[in-house]
């Protein structure tokens, strides 16, 4: 019989593999779009006319330089010049490609280890987007693609509103010497908030 901490291992790989394969299977799905009626994308201001309303969608992700990690896997290499972010509403799919800029914040402050979970050098890509879409009832799906991330909300929207929906990260934790998040680490999740603004 094999050794009962072997057996444990290969129990997680295969779950850890099975799960990665799922999550791209349900990215590539999402990727293409079923429908091109849902939004629009909207450079100008002003109000949204009657029957429609306006959403900004705002993401944003801070990854290490490249080279940080020593075994970077194939087809992945965090630092590149440009970031994936996939949204798809209702079955249409957009792929914003968002250029990164370096990005340093002081690791300590008055001495002591900064508590800012993006501290240090890296980075940082920051996407804001707005679309335009008839008032109702909507499924987005948020991904970024290279970290096989993805999650889904619902919005609803009124006539003539204007909303934020944003992705803010949420990093994995580092335990040495300080228990913290760090950008470092990889993104575990973001949160979802969405506002109506009031104009």
């Amino acid at each position: 019989m094999k050794n009962p901490i072997q057996l444990v291992i290969a129990i997680m790989m295969v779950a850890i593999l099975t799960g990665c394969g799922a999550a791209t299977g349900e990215i590539r799905k999402m990727s293409r779009s079923g429908r091109t009626d849902v939004f629009t994308e909207i450079a100008s201001e002003g109000p949204a006319p009657a029957g429609y309303a306006d959403v900004i969608i705002k993401a944003s992700l801070k990854t290490p330089l490249a080279g940080y990690y020593p075994f970077e896997r194939q087809g992945y290499a965090p630092g590149k010049a440009l970031c994936s972010f996939l949204v798809n509403i209702d079955g249409q799919a957009i792929l914003w490609q968002v250029q990164g800029h370096q990005h340093q914040l002081p690791k300590y402050v008055d001495g002591k280890t900064s508590r800012d979970p993006e501290a240090g050098e890296g980075m940082k890509y920051v996407l804001e987007k707005k679309v335009r879409l008839a008032v109702g009832s909507y499924n987005v799906f948020f991904s970024l693609p290279d970290e096989t991330y993805h999650s889904t909300t619902n919005i609803s929207v009124k006539d003539g509103g204007l909303y934020v929906l944003e992705f803010q990260p949420n990093y994995r934790y580092k335990t040495l010497p300080t228990r913290i998040p760090t950008f470092l680490k990889g993104v575990n999740k973001f949160e979802i908030m969405v506002k109506e603004v009031t104009v």
